[in-house]
């Protein structure tokens, strides 16, 4: 329909995730649109990104140095870490100022049906970080979903297992602030009810 290189940039902005095909015809005209000075710095960031940004040697967070940001900054807990299932999970747990300890990022969750087990994610070596000694606390944040729930179960079976002295703790899940009960579903429900805490 359209000249092939716009065709290509289509196709290839469709296949970002959340990206229909609609979707990405707006975005191609809308860099088509832009002046040379301001679609091309898109192009070189993501060229940029993809040739130096890499994992973490200790947490697999993302890292344009052997170690991240997080890894080096000395003031963090080393005592303690938070493992996530992906380095955008990091986000919104930096953005309450809550947590000050470590990270571990698994690559993703448990999913045996999708073919995840855990050789396939970073278990191993959160295994190796707390043995090494340390560590007091690891804070399992996965999703509060079925893969999520699965793989902080492993986790925990394993560190008590294998690191007996730490204690493995989880998110709370339950209802969220300004929410009301009538439209809070059972299983949501259910976690606050037994997430319950003293006054």
């Amino acid at each position: 329909m359209f000249a092939p290189p716009v065709n290509r940039l289509i196709t290839e902005l469709a296949r970002l995730p959340g990206i229909g095909q609609r979707t990405a015809q707006r975005l191609a005209f809308h860099i088509l649109r832009l002046p040379p000075e301001e679609a091309l710095p898109l192009a070189e960031a993501i060229k940029e990104v993809k040739e130096t940004v890499r994992q973490c040697e200790v947490c697999f967070n993302l890292a344009v140095e052997p170690t991240c940001r997080v890894c080096q900054d000395e003031r963090r807990d080393a005592a303690l870490i938070c493992v996530v299932e992906e380095p955008s999970d990091i986000i919104p747990i930096e953005r309450t100022n809550e947590f000050s300890g470590r990270y571990h990022v698994l690559g993703g969750a448990l999913s045996p049906i999708d073919g995840v087990d855990p050789e396939d994610l970073h278990i191993e070596e959160l295994a190796k970080r707390v043995e090494a000694g340390g560590i007091t606390e690891v804070v399992v944040a996965t999703n509060a979903t079925t893969t999520g729930e699965a793989t902080a179960l492993y986790i925990a079976d394993l560190m008590r297992e294998r690191a007996p002295d730490t204690e493995v703790t989880r998110l709370a899940s339950g209802l969220p602030v300004g929410a009301d009960l009538e439209y809070a579903d059972e299983i949501t429900l259910g976690k606050a009810l037994s997430g319950r805490r003293r006054l």
